[in-house]
């Protein structure tokens, strides 16, 4: 099978490289947000 006709959904290693990714962008995006205005996310989001 060739690269372009598996399939990029589902639990193959494209889709959770990519979920990995993003995760880790999310994190970081979100420590980083909470270093600078001092407030946690939930409180950030009006649930704290």
């Amino acid at each position: 099978m060739s690269d372009a006709s598996q399939s990029r959904f589902g639990f193959v290693n494209f889709a959770e490289t990519w979920n990995g990714r993003l995760a880790m962008m999310g994190f970081v995006i979100g420590l980083s947000t909470e270093l600078l205005t001092g407030q946690g996310i939930l409180s950030q989001l009006g649930l704290g």
